[in-house]
């Protein structure tokens, strides 16, 4: 059966955005879409958590919230109920319930917030700073926590089925997973490293089997390499994701679990298909901080930092982008149908195949 080659040219261009949306006074660290994909919320320096209206292109003005220090991180729950965010010393970790507009607030301002994250059910927050925690969004308990030892965390991320925690230290260097039940060590990659304040995402994948991470295993190096851990033993696995060449600072993940995109000082985008490696693309985009893709995966946002213009651009998938992903996982797809259908056919009486 033939398959389709994914080994196509690399586009190389310039994202046109169409949508701009404009008004944060400060760096931009911090993007989430809503799961309906009309809204956004961002977290700004500028001491602000502002929600914005996709179709209108405008903030939500009534909807900002004011705080006493730096946003670095927001998040939304995967049912819309949550935003939750948190940033500086002075600044509170915060949900707020969006129907009701009723604010919980969470432990105390002591502790910087550099990421959050929230379970798949929408039942749990973790948060990674100075200390790692994990709250109940419901009561506002405390349910795990702290994990680990005093080294910063730039990012945590929930697996799927909420029963382990990925955790990235503050310098990019050290990637551990914990058992959230017993608060267990289960594994760890790196050592401290010289601290670069890099708070690129981390994703659990192949159905929590594995753990996309931009990564050094050098101390003085800068992360230009997004590698795939195994997450029982965080050895890498597969070929590294390679072409940057100064410090990535996003990374997201298509919600299908096709598109990787990644953001970095070398002012570039690029566009990998996660399966099969290969870079599709390479986009020219200057002073970028972090980049998501929109539930649909049809949108990706990046935040823009230039003195005196902060800005949220967003852009539309490159369509033969999309196209080449489906037709990969389509190609997947007929390779193991084949394959189950000989493995049947070599074990059991022989079938008839009707193609329709």
């Amino acid at each position: 059966m033939a398959s389709v080659s994914m080994k196509a040219a690399v586009t190389k261009s310039i994202l046109t955005p169409s949508i701009t949306l404009r008004g944060h006074r400060g760096g931009i660290p911090s993007i989430s879409y809503f799961p309906d994909g009309q809204r956004m919320i961002s977290g700004s320096y500028d001491e602000t958590a502002r929600q914005w209206d996709l179709k209108a292109g405008k903030e939500i003005e009534e909807a900002r919230g004011d705080c006493e220090g730096w946003v670095f991180a927001v998040a939304v729950s995967r049912d819309g109920r949550w935003v939750v965010t948190g940033g500086g010393k002075n600044v509170d970790l915060k949900a707020c319930e969006v129907e009701t507009r009723i604010v919980k607030t969470f432990g105390d301002r002591s502790n910087l917030v550099y990421y959050i994250d929230i379970s798949a059910d929408n039942t749990l927050v973790a948060v990674g700073g100075e200390r790692t925690r994990i709250w109940n969004l419901d009561t506002g308990k405390l349910v795990a926590g702290p994990f680990g030892d005093d080294e910063s965390v730039g990012a945590v991320r929930f697996s799927t089925d909420s029963k382990k925690l990925a955790v990235k230290s503050h310098s990019g260097k050290r990637l551990e997973v914990w058992d959230i039940k017993s608060q267990k060590l289960d594994a760890r990659v790196g050592e401290d490293g010289k601290p670069l304040s890099t708070f690129s995402p981390v994703f659990w994948t192949n159905n929590d089997k594995t753990i996309i991470a931009a990564f050094s295993f050098t101390k003085d190096d800068p992360i230009k390499t997004i590698y795939e851990f195994d997450a029982s033993t965080l050895e890498t696995v597969g070929t590294p994701f390679e072409g940057h060449t100064k410090l990535v600072t996003g990374l997201t993940l298509s919600f299908d679990g096709a598109l990787l995109a990644s953001a970095s000082n070398d002012d570039t985008i690029k566009l990998w298909a996660l399966e099969s490696r290969p870079l599709l693309a390479s986009f020219t985009a200057q002073n970028l901080l972090r980049l998501t893709f929109s539930p649909n995966s049809r949108q990706l946002a990046y935040t823009v930092n230039t003195e005196g213009d902060h800005k949220i651009c967003i852009c539309d998938t490159p369509l033969d982008i999309l196209a080449k992903t489906i037709a990969h996982k389509k190609s997947t797809l007929n390779h193991l149908l084949h394959v189950r259908i000989s493995f049947f056919s070599l074990h059991n009486s022989p079938i008839t195949i009707i193609s329709v």
